[in-house]
C-alpha cells in the first residue's frame, strides 16, 4: 500500500494498523512489532513510544492505553531509511515527501470522505477531521522548497488527538 492511501485511511478512520486512542500496549505490540524507543515520563505518568517517524503516546491506568500519536512525515525528507524499515514491517511505503494534493485525491476516493476544517498555523495549514479525531499539518509557506525538509504543499505531520465520538 502507498503511504498516501494509508494516510487517507488513517484520516478517515483514526486507526493506525488497527489501533487508535484507547488501544492497550499489548494491542500496539501485536500491531507494530517494530524497533522502538520507549520514553517514560517523570514519575511514570506517561509513556512515549518512538518508532522513528511514528510516535504513540500512552496514559497509565490499569494498563497503558494510547492517548494520541503522530506521523512525523517531515523526518522522512532527511532520513528515508526510516520509511524503508516501516515498509518492510508493515507493507506501507512512504515517499520522501508526501504532497497534500495527493492525499486529498486519495481521500476523495474513500466514501464518505471526511469533512476537513482548515485553520492557519503560522507557516502551516492545519486540516482537522473532527469525525476521526485526526489533524494534518501542511507546509503553507510558498518560500519553503523541498530539500532536507518538506516543502510548500507537503504534509508535515498527521496527528491523532482524540477518539472517534
Amino acid at each position: 500500500m502507498t503511504g498516501t492511501a494509508f494516510l487517507a485511511s488513517f484520516i478517515t478512520t483514526g486507526r493506525l494498523h488497527g489501533i487508535g486512542i484507547g488501544s492497550t500496549l499489548a494491542e500496539v505490540d501485536r500491531a507494530l512489532p517494530h524497533r522502538r524507543v520507549d520514553v517514560v515520563g517523570e514519575g511514570g505518568a506517561s509513556l512515549r513510544r518512538d518508532y522513528g517517524f511514528v510516535e504513540l503516546y500512552f496514559n497509565p491506568g490499569d494498563e497503558w492505553v494510547v492517548s494520541g500519536g503522530s506521523l512525523e512525515l517531515h523526518r522522512l525528507a532527511n532520513a528515508p531509511e526510516q520509511a524503508a524499515r516501516w515498509a518492510a514491517g508493515t507493507g506501507v511505503a512512504f515517499a520522501r515527501y508526501t504532497a497534500w494534493a495527493d492525499v486529498r485525491a486519495a481521500l476523495s476516493r474513500i466514501p464518505p470522505a471526511p469533512a476537513l476544517t482548515p485553520t492557519d498555523q503560522g507557516g502551516f495549514r492545519e486540516y482537522r477531521a473532527e469525525a476521526s479525531g485526526v489533524s494534518v499539518l501542511v507546509v503553507d509557506d510558498a518560500e519553503e522548497e523541498r530539500g532536507c525538509h518538506a516543502g510548500h504543499g507537503d504534509v508535515w505531520s498527521v496527528s491523532l488527538w482524540r477518539p472517534r465520538p
